[in-house]
């Protein structure tokens, strides 16, 4: 059984199982956080630098909170946060809620996007029977943050948290850019226009970004959560 730290402060007095939940993750930047943790611990600045609209009394203090409740843990030594067992188990949520914003109006693309975040998008964005069974392996760059991702027999991606991606072929750029690769124009042509770098083989690239698409998805409520590997606390800085 999870242990869930403290009880947090009373936000929706309600039975509901919804509102409960909320009293742990609904204020504001919190989700958003969890998305910073949720493939790798990091350090105080690594997470506020896939938030930049938060300030550091805000970070701070939810951090405080979400320590406390169990959802986060802090080692106070290395000055490193990473997601418990209840952190990590936000995953689904996180991706169903990318998921229905695709159905939502307004979605400006060419905002920012942590290459965290977009790890998570991918989740809610894949085709799962175009997808399926692929053998391609992806690596994704972004700074020191690195990914490789593999598609499972189901068709769901499986990401893995590195320090230096290898695959098929890696593609290296900030969010926005990887983003763009993956739902724009090929990769070919954006490391072309030098927007990205691109490693390995392009047709590769260009046949696993394919398995993605914004357009709103479907998905068989017969489907597992989506598998994600976090990697050892020492990888972030």
């Amino acid at each position: 059984m999870i242990e869930t730290g403290q009880t947090p402060r009373t936000r929706y007095d309600e039975g509901c199982l919804g509102a409960h939940a909320l009293n742990f993750i609904g204020d504001r930047w919190a989700l958003l956080v969890v998305r910073e943790l949720m493939f790798a611990p990091k350090r105080f600045q690594m997470i506020r630098a896939g938030m930049p609209g938060i300030t550091a009394s805000v970070l701070t203090q939810r951090l405080g909170q979400m320590t406390q409740t169990g959802i986060v843990h802090h080692d106070a030594v290395l000055g490193i946060y990473s997601l418990t067992e209840l952190g990590r188990a936000l995953h689904p949520m996180l991706t169903e809620l990318c998921r229905w914003a695709l159905l939502l109006p307004g979605h400006d693309p060419k905002k920012f996007i942590s290459i965290s975040a977009l790890m998570i998008s991918i989740s809610a964005t894949v085709d799962a029977r175009r997808a399926a069974g692929s053998p391609l392996r992806a690596g994704f760059l972004s700074g020191s943050e690195g990914f490789e991702v593999t598609i499972s027999a189901q068709g769901l991606p499986q990401v893995r948290a590195v320090r230096e991606p290898k695959g098929d072929f890696v593609l290296v750029g900030n969010g926005n850019a990887l983003a763009a690769a993956i739902y724009g124009p090929p990769p070919a042509a954006l490391a072309a226009a030098g927007r990205i770098a691109l490693h390995g083989d392009p047709a590769a690239a260009q046949e696993f970004t394919g398995f993605f698409s914004i357009a709103p998805q479907t998905r068989s409520s017969s489907e597992s959560p989506d598998e994600i590997v976090q990697a050892p606390a020492a990888s972030s800085t």
